[in-house]
This record gives C-alpha cells, sequence and structure tokens, in this order.
C-alpha cells in the first residue's frame, strides 16, 4: 500500500513539474524582458491615448492589461541621443551625445560618432547576467563596425543601423535607406513590408529562447518616414482626406498588429505572466516641415523642440506577475528608468558608481515605497534647453526670454508664466544654468543649420484636439 501511494505522489509531482516547466516557471523565475520602441510617434494616435481615427486594439489591449504612465518622458525629442538615454540609463548628454547622427562635421572624428564605448548598454548588462539578448529593427547608434549591435550586447541583430529604411525595398548593393538588412544568424531575405518583417523576426526570436530568460529590443522604425504603407491598409482610412494623414494611420495600424503578434506570441508560448513588456515612442511626432502626418495633442510641439509635444510620449509597462492592470498612474518617470528597471528585475546589482540617472520603478509600482522616481528632469538639445521640477517646467531658447508653464494647468504649453512669477523663472533658470555649464563636450555635432529650422518649430501652429 505505501508503495502504491509512493508511485502516486511520485507521479502527482512530476505532473506538478511538467506544468512548473509548461507554464514559464515559478514567481522567482527571472522574466523575460521586452523594450517596444515606436519610431516618430505622435503622443494622441493610440486608442487609449485618445484617438479616435486609428484602432490600435493591441496597443490599447498593452495598455488594458498594465500601467499607463500619463507623465511618461524621453532624455531628447529626437531619435539617436533618445535611444542612447534608454538603452544607458543615463541622460545622454553627460556623457557627450547631444545630437543625432549626421554628416560628420569639420573637427570632429567620425569614429566617435555613435553610442560611446565607455557606456554599458542594457543589452551588456543583461547578458552577464544570464539572458539571451537580441535587436530587431532599428539601431540608429553608429555605424561603425566598432558600434555594431553585437559589440554592444546584442547576441542577434536583424534591422538596419541608420535612422530610417525604406518599407518595401532592401537591395544587395543598395545604400541609404534601400540599404541591406544585417543579420547575423541567418541569410536575410527579401523585405516584405518592414513593419510585419520586424514583427515577425521578434516573434521568431521569442519562439527560439522560450526556454531560457531573454531581452528582445523590438525596435520598429513605424512611423517614421518615409511615409510608405501597403494598399490594403491605406484603402482602410480611405475616409482620411489628407493623403500624408491617411498614410501614417495605416502605417500605425500596422505597427498596432505587429505589437500584436509579439504578445500573441507570449500567450502562445505560455510565457506572458512572467514578461515584462515595455511600451514607448523614441520621441513626439514630427510634424510641419518635418512631418509624417502625427497628432500630438493635447500636446504642443513636436520632435525636436523641448515643448511637451517633443519629449512626453505614450509610455507603457505590463508584468502580470507583479503589476496590477488597467492602473493609471500620473508619476513622473522617464525612458531612462527602464533601463535599470529591467536589470534589477533581472536580479542585477546597480551602484552609485554606474551613475544612471534612472531608477528602478518597480518598488514605487508594487508599493514597497512610497517615494516618487522623480522630483526633476533636466534636457539639451542643439538651440533649446529644459528642466522640470514638480510641475513646473522652463524652457531656454536662445533668442528670447526663457518660458515659464504650470504642466498641472497647462499640458498645452498655452500661457507663458514667466515674467508672472519672476523668482521661480530666475531660481529654475539658475539650476539649468549650473547643470549645462558642467556637461561634457560633444562627441559630434549635428550640421549648424539645422538649429534655425529647430528653433522655427517653438514658433510654428500645432493642432491641439484630436481629428475626428
Amino acid at each position: 500500500m505505501k508503495a502504491k501511494q509512493f508511485i502516486i505522489s511520485f507521479i502527482c509531482l512530476q505532473g506538478c513539474f511538467f506544468h512548473f516547466a509548461c507554464s514559464g516557471g515559478s514567481q522567482n523565475a527571472k522574466p523575460n524582458l521586452i523594450l517596444i520602441v515606436a519610431d516618430d510617434l505622435g503622443y494622441g494616435d493610440l486608442g487609449f491615448q485618445g484617438s479616435k481615427q486609428i484602432p490600435t486594439p493591441y496597443i490599447d489591449q498593452l495598455a488594458r492589461e498594465g500601467v499607463v504612465f500619463t507623465n511618461g518622458y524621453v532624455s531628447s525629442p529626437v531619435c539617436s541621443p533618445s535611444r542612447a538615454g534608454l538603452l544607458t540609463g543615463k541622460n545622454q548628454v553627460t556623457f557627450g551625445y547631444f545630437d543625432n547622427t549626421g554628416p560628420n562635421q569639420t573637427g570632429f572624428d567620425p569614429d566617435y560618432q555613435g553610442l560611446p564605448l565607455t557606456e554599458t548598454t542594457l543589452a551588456e548588462k543583461l547578458r552577464t547576467l544570464g539572458y539571451k539578448t537580441g535587436l530587431i529593427g532599428k539601431w540608429h547608434l553608429g555605424e561603425k563596425a566598432h558600434f555594431n549591435p553585437t559589440r554592444r550586447g546584442f547576441d542577434e541583430f536583424w534591422g538596419f543601423l541608420g535612422g530610417g529604411h525604406d518599407y518595401f525595398t532592401a537591395r544587395f548593393d543598395g545604400t541609404g535607406m534601400e540599404c541591406q538588412i544585417e543579420c547575423n544568424f541567418k541569410s536575410p531575405g527579401p523585405v516584405t513590408y518592414l513593419t510585419d518583417d520586424i514583427g515577425n523576426e521578434c516573434a521568431g526570436f521569442i519562439r527560439r529562447y522560450k526556454n531560457e530568460p531573454f531581452f528582445l529590443f523590438a525596435s520598429f522604425n513605424a512611423p517614421h518616414s518615409p511615409m510608405q504603407a501597403t494598399e490594403e491598409d491605406l484603402r482602410r482610412f480611405s475616409n482620411v482626406e489628407n493623403k500624408l494623414r491617411r498614410t501614417y494611420c495605416a502605417m500605425v495600424y500596422r505597427l498596432d498588429l505587429n505589437v500584436g503578434k509579439i504578445l500573441n506570441t507570449l500567450k502562445e508560448e505560455g510565457l506572458e505572466r512572467n514578461t515584462i513588456v515595455a511600451f514607448i515612442s523614441d520621441n513626439g511626432g514630427p510634424q510641419n516641415s518635418i512631418s509624417n502626418g502625427s497628432v500630438n495633442a493635447p500636446l504642443r510641439g513636436q520632435k525636436t523642440t523641448l515643448l511637451e509635444g517633443g519629449i512626453r510620449v505614450p509610455f507603457v509597462l505590463k508584468w502580470p506577475e507583479k503589476l496590477t492592470p488597467g492602473t493609471k498612474s500620473d508619476v513622473f518617470v522617464l525612458s531612462l528608468d527602464l533601463c535599470p528597471t529591467f536589470i534589477r528585475a533581472a536580479s542585477g546589482t546597480l551602484t552609485d558608481k554606474d551613475k544612471l540617472t534612472g531608477v528602478d520603478i518597480m518598488p514605487f509600482l508594487t508599493g514597497q515605497t512610497d517615494k516618487t522616481p522623480h522630483t526633476s528632469m533636466e534636457w539639451a538639445y542643439t538651440v533649446s534647453s529644459a528642466i522640470r521640477e514638480g510641475d513646473w517646467k522652463l524652457i531656454h531658447l536662445p533668442d528670447r526670454l526663457p518660458m515659464l508653464y504650470h504642466l498641472s494647468e497647462d499640458i498645452s504649453e498655452q500661457n507663458d508664466v514667466a515674467l508672472k512669477y519672476p523668482e521661480k523663472t530666475k531660481e529654475m533658470l539658475k539650476k539649468l544654468g549650473n547643470w549645462e555649464v558642467r556637461l561634457p563636450h560633444p562627441v559630434f555635432h549635428e550640421p549648424a543649420d539645422w538649429r534655425i529650422r529647430h528653433l522655427g518649430f517653438y514658433d510654428a501652429e500645432y493642432q491641439l484636439k484630436q481629428p475626428e
């Protein structure tokens, strides 16, 4: 009888072990980590952000099942420096990464145009913690061989090195936006529609490494220019009269479908519960003369400006095992927080020697502390600099007095109150100036004439309501 009981107990134990293995492990298992980044996405151009024109059911689902940060910011209003901050957890200007990569300028060494080799990336850190690391899509942190993603902590790379790529064409001998797709683990096939290809490759990465902890950087280039959409998606938005906006809507819709591929693959493989998924845009949507058709409503400003429309972005974090779904938080958080949050979730350690600007926000979200992650943040980009302290935000430009806004009362930055509160203006301007003069020299620069264009965007008119 005892032998029979022992056999039954052993069989039950085997069943429990099988269930444990198939369900992705226990609460103590290291979580998988997925960072999904959209490119030049308008702040209001998602369903959960108030869009009435573009259906985004999968990203909306992610928002319903996770935490939505209504005060989420990136560290730069343009792609490359924003991504440098994102992958290091540091305000990138503190290591000289001020500008977008571009034509090398006189007096600068082109070998330094990229993420400095002195900086440790999130992928490098996670690889030391036993993670399989993959980048699918856009890099934009240096095109020289020593900056290649495979030398910066990524085991696998499928994508392109520059700031943009054609959605339909990749030529073996192509250059610029028609360059060949790079891949270090297989021979890449022809591009079908690049957003679909990125989604498919992300799903493939998840399936390959479903049995070990992984970090996937799903780096979409949509809806960045060139403005190209499938005919099927363009027909879906045939009611949108403006051609540019119609194409943009179609590109965002296709982006959403491929975010869905990632989320559905996690479910199919039983990995959803213990996977952290973050979703952001690398900066605000561009408008006016560099427009992709995006709308940042209700925010004023756009890509390249330090107005809210340039640096406040859609920001979602989901972890079913730890975080309460359907949560909205108005706490001030940064894209720079994702690096330390991921490292700590992966059982990594951080010390003051790491000199990170970002902080692990998980203790705040799980109620382990009521201390808010940040009380202030500074930005610097070409002609502009800015500081936010609490709800106060000051912007400094070279051709006018500083501008002061109180964001909780004026999210659209319509009412400059600098002269109404002169002491507050002086106080914040002094803090910003003391921070700026301590920054290192830039390791490279954008062309000087780009600054004239950037300055003009501060005087442009912006659409502050979503289109019907």
